[in-house]
């Protein structure tokens, strides 16, 4: 069975005061563990600020590093979610229902790709 990564991308700078209410908390534990029933979860986690991160870059034989926040990148990865699904189609539908149970002043990106197994 195929696995896809999902990488969540929000702006932080418009990200709710106080980050997500509790009610969106609860619907999300329960789709968390609706779909860990569903034996499709295999991870998923919720990332640091910026702030808190650094940049790795290779470029023209150099290693450099930046530390964050990164303010010239307006969307960053907030979050992720590995899982294993039957097909894309199955993958989306996740991705689907994750992004409604957020409130509508959120606005948050999910990128669904599939990781390639014969590398």
């Amino acid at each position: 069975m195929p696995r896809f990564l999902t990488l969540i991308r929000i702006d932080e700078k418009n990200v709710p005061e106080g980050g997500p209410s509790p009610e969106l908390r609860e619907r999300m534990g329960a789709l968390l563990e609706e779909i860990t029933k569903a034996g499709v979860m295999l991870d998923t986690a919720g990332l640091t600020p910026t702030s808190e991160g650094t940049r790795l870059t290779w470029s023209g034989g150099e290693i450099t590093s930046a530390d964050g926040p990164f303010t010239e990148t307006k969307e960053v990865i907030g979050g992720y979610s590995l899982i294993q699904a039957k097909d894309k189609a199955e993958a989306l539908e996740w991705a689907r229902r994750f992004l409604r149970v957020h409130e509508e002043h959120w606005t948050i990106t999910a990128e669904v790709r599939e990781l390639v197994e014969d590398c």
